[in-house]
This record gives C-alpha cells, structure tokens and sequence, in this order.
C-alpha cells in the first residue's frame, strides 16, 4: 500500500462537511495521500460552498452531477470510481463521512494498522460521541476499548480504510445498485473471501449520526415514521 486516497461523499450539510475537511487537512500524515469529496447533488447553494471552499482549502471536488443524471445516493458509482483508482495507485481506500469528524493521527494510525493486520481488508475507526461514549454504528464493542481486534459483524464507512489487497479481490462492480448503501455487503465479502475486517478501538472519531441525512434521526426520534418513510419510499437501502 503506497498511500492513501480519501474520500467524504457529501450531499448538502456543508457546515458539518467542512468540519470534517478541516480534521482531515490537518492530519498528521506520513505517506503520499489524495483527498476528494464527491458532491452528490447538493443545492446550488451548498455546491458553490463546496467550490469555494475547495479553492480555499486544496481538496478536490467531484461533482456528480457531471458524472450522472441518477438522483442522490450515488453512493455506488463512487465506490466504483474510487475503486478503479485506489487500484491504479496501489493506494488504500479511505472512506470519511461527512458527519465523522477524524483525529490527527487517525488516518495514518489506520494506514500502519491496516498495514500491520493479517490479511485485512477493512480496518475501521471506532466512533465516539461528543462525551467520548463508543456510539452508533458500533456499541458492540463498548468495554473493548483501547484495542484492535477482528470482528465479524460489519464495519461501518464512517472512517474505515479498505486495503489494496483486498480491493483487487473484490469488483465493485458486483454490487447490487438497488441498493444504496454497502458497508454490510462489502465487510461480508471480505469474509468470504478469507480476509479480516480489524476495528481499531484506540483510533476513535467524533461521529455525529446522520448529519448529512436529518431525516434519518427519525429512526431515533420517531421510529414508526422512519421505517414508514424506508419502506413505502424504497429509503436507506441496505
């Protein structure tokens, strides 16, 4: 693995996206390294932040919307993108949400990590809430904190690096594009195909649920409403 190419897909919630970029630029990071965010069809608004911010701050920026006329998630096709990529650069995959705000040596921690696992295909950033509690999506492993350890339930995409090794074993293109979401598809495949998914305890993120898709709070806040919303609007498939 010869560096890093990170990514934060975004669609709107710019305040909490530059949050996110603003942690990432000030990374301590010791290898070669790009970082994109790939706007999914924010306003025109929020887009012209995007722009802005990306001539101010040095990431680059994808718009989407010059890619494809699918409507936001477009999740799938920056898997794809990024795939392809990472491959061609011998690079790991490292997937930041807009809503994870990161430590400075979380990046590089995941790199020497990832590095240092047997056979890893997914090595994960635990996620931590503002009063430093182990929060969604891995309150299993509260009381393992301070750790690396294997696990087999899946690794979110809030922070997580996905190798070289195992990106050149799994073609993205095989992903099902009914859906719209593919942490739990990708970390099973990893398994299947005799890699290990790590989940590093020690590298925890400032993760704030869903900030860049308020409506799902409501599977917190109003949960009825939520799976309604999910299921009659074909929403938040997994």
């Amino acid at each position: 693995m010869k560096g890093l190419h990170i990514i934060t897909p975004v669609k709107d919630s710019i305040d909490s996206t530059l949050e996110t970029v603003k942690a990432i630029l000030s990374s301590d990071i010791a290898v070669p390294y790009t970082y994109t965010i790939y706007n999914d069809f924010s306003t025109p608004e929020n887009t012209r932040r995007l722009e802005q911010a990306s001539k101010e701050m040095g990431f680059k920026l994808v718009n989407l919307s010059d890619m494809t006329t699918h409507p936001s998630p477009n999740y799938l096709l920056v898997l794809q993108t990024t795939q392809k990529e990472a491959i061609a650069e011998d690079y790991g995959l490292l997937i930041v949400e807009s809503d994870v705000v990161v430590q400075k040596n979380t990046l590089q921690g995941l790199y020497y990590g990832a590095m240092m696992c047997p056979e890893c295909a997914i090595a994960a950033a635990v996620t931590i809430d503002e009063g430093g509690q182990v929060n969604y999506p891995y309150k299993y492993a509260k009381g393992r904190e301070q750790q690396v350890y294997a696990v087999k339930k899946h690794c979110s995409f809030c922070c997580s690096l996905l190798t070289p090794g195992f990106l050149k074993k799994f073609d993205f293109m095989q992903l099902d594009a009914e859906k719209n979401w593919f942490d739990v598809t990708i970390s099973h495949a990893a398994l299947k195909l005799g890699f290990k998914n790590y989940l590093f305890t020690m590298l925890p993120v400032l993760h704030k649920p869903h900030g860049s898709r308020p409506w799902k709070q409501l599977k917190y806040k109003n949960p009825l409403k939520y799976y309604w919303l999910k299921y009659t609007k074909g929403l938040d498939k997994i």
